[in-house]
């Protein structure tokens, strides 16, 4: 039999990303990141590890905003150790390695939300396309750095959750969820791969897991020694746009382009 699709209010989505009593909720994945280009085999170019860590706040008649801040750490793909430089095996080049590190990554739920429901597993899916102008192609000096005018990307998401969990009213967040993500996007510009065609694909899956220590080793070291802010999500939704990998590299180009650490320590 096939899986039933059935509506979710907000309230019961924000179980599941979050929790309903204004605490924060962590999600953590990893998996590998690999290269797609035309006419050459594939290259597993990373080990990827990664982490989110979201709050959801009740706005009243079921609508709840949510915040959040992302890491995600590129890992040798053989030793899984911290890469901190990369050699570009396309040009040779030892590049500084941009570790992923936004803040803020923030929305509003407000509408029903559609899920897979078979039986006790609840799959909520998201196939999400973004196609925007590149912010980096509005500046000659991104030209080694930006492969295109437009950034265009597609991510895949499954969250799978226990159906009863949702069901419940007395409950605050779900007891177990697993997550798959997939991205097929752009080099990233640090590979500084100028206009050569291709693309990465992201494979990775994970887990919410109880709280920051429960996250990978790797991942709590990197967040208390150089991130700390990233120990807990935003208290609220801010004014400006969502940080994103290209808008930080705007940022911190100029650290980078000196061979700079990333990610950029800040403090809480």
């Amino acid at each position: 039999m096939f899986a039933e699709t059935r509506e979710f209010s907000p309230t019961q989505f924000a179980k599941t990303r979050c929790t309903t009593d204004g605490t924060a909720s962590f999600l953590a994945w990893s998996g590998y990141l690999y290269s797609f280009m035309p006419d050459e085999p594939k290259r597993k170019l990373f080990k990827i590890v990664g982490m989110s860590v979201g709050r959801c706040i009740d706005q009243g008649d079921g609508v709840w905003d949510f915040t959040s801040r992302e890491v995600l750490l590129y890992l040798d793909p053989e030793t899984g150790e911290m890469m901190r430089h990369w050699q570009n095996p396309w040009t040779g080049e030892m590049l500084p390695v941009v570790h992923v590190a936004n803040s803020p990554i923030q929305g509003t739920f407000r509408h029903n939300i559609p899920a897979e429901v078979d039986g006790d597993t609840t799959t909520f899916i998201f196939d999400l396309f973004a196609h925007y102008p590149n912010p980096l192609a509005d500046d000659p000096k991104f030209v080694e750095y930006c492969d295109r005018p437009m950034y265009s990307a597609v991510e895949l998401f499954k969250l799978a959750v226990p159906t009863a969990d949702l069901e419940d009213p007395s409950t605050t967040t779900v007891s177990k969820l697993t997550l798959s993500w997939n991205r097929v996007g752009p080099w990233l510009p640090w590979m500084k791969m100028g206009q050569r065609a291709g693309n990465l694909i992201y494979s990775a899956n994970g887990k919410k897991v109880k709280d920051f220590h429960e996250l990978p080793a790797i991942l709590k070291q990197e967040i208390e020694t150089r991130i700390p802010m990233f120990k807990d999500a935003p208290s609220k939704k801010t004014e400006g746009t969502e940080m994103t990998s290209w808008e930080y590299f705007k940022q911190h180009f100029d650290v980078y382009s000196q061979g700079a650490t990333f990610p950029i320590p800040t403090q809480l």
